[in-house]
């Protein structure tokens, strides 16, 4: 008999920024060992349940009983399972005792040495009941649980202690015990709202049946769906936007839709693992603390409060606003609203003194005092890096044309906000409120917003630097720590990277591929790695990290849309030089879907490979040119003059950076290199005639390879 499963564990409170993992992971785990043991039928269907004091998964056509089944056990090789009597071995025996099973009974598979003996064990299939405790128990063991804990006088671990545990099929009670507490049909509802104890009579109505007895939303999706449109109708009322997350840059915030600022929104979810039944409230604070950083009170409501800030929908500009998620929906609120904003007051208060009183000393009186704190055992204190990445910015800023001295005061600031009480509170806020103080200490506007912007990017999708001023100090800084923490031996491994050396990778690259700035990669590592004490850093840092970074560039670039192929072609030919990267790459792409490209690859892979093979005969050519009077045979003359033809043009393409009309013109060339590859000789015995055509495809090659070397589209 098919029915649907409904499987529901109560605890106490279930940490919330992780009750949605631990929701879906397990259902998923009973799904999946539900599924092993053949008790789900073709249409079974999965829905996970959770709350601030469930996990809970539904799950329709389950049998309750397992169907016979023939079992299959491979057994020993026959060559090594019978003597040469044909008498069962050793092995073998022990195959046939672990089977129960008679040598009668075995049958042979495959042929020659692959044939080995298997038995074939008819199993009764089992009841529902015989399974379920196990596999609870087993799902629970592989929740992504960091920390476990015990309760009472048992010896029974779990995330939080367990109170109850309800599992039906259909409307039958199915016997279980988990953690020690056994199986029932009674759940409870709201803590506050509701009777205490939920009949669950069906599980089919499990969903419905919280929502009207226990004034419970057991959907996680379902909460979070009816949170995000409240926030949404409440702004709206208030002419406002709510904000949810805490990294992400404002000015973007302003220009996304409701939908993708709920997507984004982080508090969303932990807010949604706190509630059963929701709604949300509007509540204020006081205009004068306005005059504190809007993103020092944003951080102290959404961390502190879980509260959702509202900012003006038209200047972007916070608002003495706020909305409130509640766990309780009553028709009077205001005790819910007046007791939230009693909360709030003194964290607002004390973001603003640490304001004020972080003001009343320069950020240039603390960037000594960084001398007293470590950066690292093996790199020295922070002042030490203060000191060379203000080296770095300067030269940096002068190979962009930006004023090398602003550059060099915004890096010797950038790191002296750390020292402030604001950052010490929220250190989010790092750079942040070091450009509100840098502005209020009267330092100029753009040396202000380098010294907030050398942070960035500071996650997937981050606002990168701008102008050159904010580049230089902004490279300058990842470099430092990338050459730095590389070269004392500290390399990222497997999934372990402390210190964020991928994210600080990625950083450089995308400054200088995304802005774009004309910087060569080896230059920037080999400027950054001598900024160094000698002897500090491994001799090949450089060149370690530059490999370590091409492999996160390939990685970036796939995620583009590029294949593997493609980012090759163009890797080979750009000598660090990133800022063409992308154009190159959209002229490949575009020549790569034109119907002769495979076979101009191909060609330009067998200029390649004559090269290669000739290279200490022609090493001398690189200089060299043709020599029209040796052009004997009139393919090599046709395509030599092919060559002349089309070489302004496409000369004039590459160096406007038009790659992809540069590749293209290259499809005039296919008849005349084919022609040539058919009736010409290029090793003739002849030296000059050699060496001549040697040099003609010297000159092919350097045509085709402008933009990318074509020859690594093909395998």
């Amino acid at each position: 008999m098919k029915q649907t499963l409904l499987i529901e564990l109560l605890t106490e409170e279930l940490p919330p920024k992780a009750l949605e993992k631990l929701s879906t992971t397990f259902a998923s785990e009973v799904f999946a060992a539900l599924k092993e043991q053949a008790l789900l039928g073709d249409d079974s269907a999965c829905t996970p349940y959770c709350t601030p004091r469930r996990l809970a998964v539904s799950i329709t056509d389950v049998s309750d009983q397992q169907a016979d089944r023939i079992i299959e056990r491979k057994g020993p090789a026959v060559a090594t399972g019978l003597d040469a009597e044909g008498k069962p071995t050793k092995a073998l025996e022990g195959f046939m005792r672990s089977a129960n099973v008679t040598l009668a009974q075995l049958q042979r598979v495959g042929e020659g040495k692959a044939e080995c003996f298997v038995a074939r064990i008819e199993q009764k299939g089992k009841a529902l009941d015989d399974y379920l405790s196990g596999i609870v128990a087993q799902a629970l063991k592989k929740l992504p649980v960091p920390k476990l804990m015990r309760w009472g006088d048992s010896d029974y671990q779990f995330v939080r202690p367990v109170h109850g545990l309800t599992i039906l099929h259909g409307g039958r009670v199915v016997p279980a015990e988990v953690l020690g507490v056994s199986s029932g049909n009674v759940t409870r509802g709201h803590r506050f709202m509701c009777a205490e104890h939920v009949t669950i009579a069906q599980a089919d109505d499990y969903e419905a049946t919280l929502a009207r007895d226990g004034r419970v939303v057991a959907s996680f999706a379902q909460r979070r769906d009816s949170i995000a449109a409240r926030l949404d109708q409440l702004a709206e009322q208030n002419q406002a936007i709510w904000v949810g997350h805490a990294n992400f840059d404002l000015s973007r915030l302003l220009a996304m839709s409701n939908e993708e600022r709920s997507v984004l929104s982080s508090l969303l979810d932990e807010v949604t693992g706190l509630v059963e039944w929701p709604e949300v409230y509007v509540g204020e604070f006081e205009p004068e603390f306005l005059e504190v950083p809007q993103e020092c009170l944003i951080l102290t409501m959404q961390q502190n409060q879980k509260y959702f800030p509202l900012l003006d929908a038209h200047s972007g500009k916070l608002l003495n606003r706020f909305l409130i998620v509640s766990n309780m929906q009553i028709s009077d609120p205001h005790h819910i609203i007046e007791g939230n904003q009693r909360v709030v007051r003194p964290r607002l208060a004390d973001a603003r003194f640490f304001f004020n009183q972080d003001r009343k000393q320069k950020l240039a009186s603390r960037v000594e005092k960084l001398g007293n704190v470590v950066y690292h055992n093996k790199l020295g204190t922070q002042l030490q890096r203060v000191e060379r990445i203000t080296t770095l910015a300067g030269t940096i800023a002068r190979l962009l044309g930006a004023d090398k001295a602003d550059a060099e005061l915004a890096a010797h600031l950038s790191k002296a906000d750390l020292l402030t009480d604001m950052v010490g509170e929220f250190p989010e806020l790092q750079g942040i409120i070091g450009h509100y103080y840098a502005l209020h200490d009267g330092e100029k506007p753009e040396v202000a917003s380098a010294i907030e912007a050398h942070y960035h990017p500071r996650f997937a999708g981050d606002t990168l630097p701008q102008g050159g001023l904010a580049c230089a100090v902004a490279l300058a800084d990842k470099l430092e720590t990338l050459l730095g923490i590389y070269g004392v031996g500290q390399v990222p491994s497997g999934d372990k990277d402390p210190f964020g050396l991928r994210r600080q990778a990625l950083g450089i690259l995308r400054i200088l591929i995304e802005t774009p700035l004309d910087l060569s990669l080896p230059a920037l590592l080999k400027a950054a790695a001598e900024n160094f004490p000698s002897g500090m850093l491994a001799p090949a840092v450089a060149a370690d990290v530059e490999e370590f970074m091409l492999d996160r560039l390939r990685g970036y670039l796939r995620e583009q849309g590029f294949d593997i192929a493609q980012i090759e072609a163009v890797l080979a030919v750009i000598n660090g030089r990133l800022h063409e990267v992308l154009p190159r790459l959209q002229g490949v792409r575009t020549f790569a879907a034109l119907a002769v490209a495979r076979d101009l690859a191909a060609a330009n892979k067998r200029v390649q490979n004559i090269m290669r093979k000739n290279a200490e005969e022609l090493g001398e050519l690189a200089q060299a040119v043709v020599n029209p009077v040796l052009l004997n045979d009139a393919a090599e003359r046709e395509l030599y003059q092919a060559i002349q033809d089309i070489t302004p043009m496409a000369r004039g393409y590459f160096e406007r950076g038009d790659y992809s009309n540069n590749l293209k013109t290259l499809v005039t060339l296919k008849p005349f290199i084919d022609d040539f590859f058919d009736k010409v000789m290029v090793m003739a015995d002849d030296k000059a005639l050699r060496l001549n055509r040697a040099v003609l495809l010297q000159q092919l090659g350097k045509l085709m390879n402008q933009s990318a070397d074509i020859s690594k589209l093909v395998a």
